[in-house]
């Protein structure tokens, strides 16, 4: 596979985002798109209330013309585009419903959970009809295991909503899902090329240098916050890239923080529900690192640290070394 060619996706993508990003920003503080902090948090986010959100835009912007501009088009590129533009698109209207019309919550939990539903049952159409493999192999050993589509199709619907969600989750401090996803999806890319998945490595390619284009403006103090248009995006590129490479369950280590950030959260939930006591002294995870007394700059980088060891791990596992 051409590692030209995914350098050069990487590079338009980072550059067109770079010079969309400052056309946005001031055009979402006019329309005072701008974030809203809660009050239960830390009490230095305070400050970043009213930061123009919907940045996410920009990244889905850049990803899809790099995309299309770069990539080979076969039933893995439309499940790909299906994955990230569809969650992209319940993320535009999530943020859309909170900033226009002051809802808090944005799209109601069942609203959101249909349109994942939905794109998800779309991705497994197309693969269903390219005769996609269901077989799930042990990442680090030659044992795998196939209990038929029946298994196979609601357990990577359920993978979509998951990580999905769980990347939503790790969008919270300033450049810190940028930072991680980028890293994820760097080692993806060398997974879809050890695939022979053009599709896949492009995918992530374009996704890569989409999300360091926004991470120039979303770096610590951050003139731009990605919303959930940005991180469901990148969380429905990453799951179906995972998916289309046959790395269903090497997710769990090279995306090992999104997964620690989701568990958190349901551990902190579960906890306070069965017990009335908090593991944590707040959800997602890096919050609580915060009200520990840490720098939301050491919390950013000890992720992207974190990351970066369990990507590799991960392309170990995956014979990648």
């Amino acid at each position: 596979m051409d590692y030209q060619l995914l350098l050069l996706t990487i590079g338009v993508s980072f550059i067109l985002a770079v010079i969309a990003a400052p056309l946005l920003i001031p055009l979402l503080r006019r329309m005072k798109f701008g974030q809203q902090v809660r009050d239960d948090g830390p009490q230095s986010h305070l400050k970043k209330a009213g930061t123009p959100t919907m940045g996410g835009v920009v990244i889905i912007v850049a990803f899809t013309l790099s995309y299309l501009k770069f990539s080979v088009i076969n039933t893995d590129f439309f499940v790909l585009l299906v994955a990230t533009l569809g969650f992209g698109l319940i993320g535009f209207l999530d943020d859309y419903i909170k900033i226009v019309f002051k809802r808090s919550l944005g799209l109601t939990a069942r609203q959101k959970l249909f349109g994942q539903l939905l794109f998800s049952g779309i991705m497994c159409y197309l693969l269903i009809q390219n005769g996609h493999s269901t077989a799930i192999s042990v990442p680090g050993t030659s044992w795998s295991f196939d209990w038929g589509g029946w298994f196979y199709y609601p357990f990577i619907v359920i993978m979509m909503l998951a990580i999905s969600n769980a990347v939503n989750f790790t969008d919270g401090l300033d450049g810190l899902l940028s930072g991680v996803s980028a890293i994820a999806l760097g080692a993806f890319a060398i997974v879809a090329m050890q695939a022979t998945s053009l599709p896949a490595a492009v995918c992530a390619a374009a996704m890569i240098g989409a999300v360091l284009g926004f991470l120039v403006f979303n770096a610590h103090p951050a003139k731009v916050f990605m919303g959930d248009t940005g991180s469901l995006g990148i969380g429905g590129a990453i799951g179906a890239i995972a998916i289309v490479t046959k790395s269903e369950l090497l997710f769990l280590v090279i995306g090992g923080i999104f997964v620690i950030e989701m568990l958190s959260v349901v551990l902190q939930v579960a906890s306070f529900k069965t017990r009335g006591k908090r593991i944590f002294k707040m959800s997602p995870i890096h919050h609580h690192f915060e009200l520990s007394g840490w720098s939301e700059w050491r919390v950013v980088i000890s992720f992207w640290a974190v990351g970066l060891v369990l990507a590799v791990v991960g392309l170990y596992l995956n014979k990648g070394l």
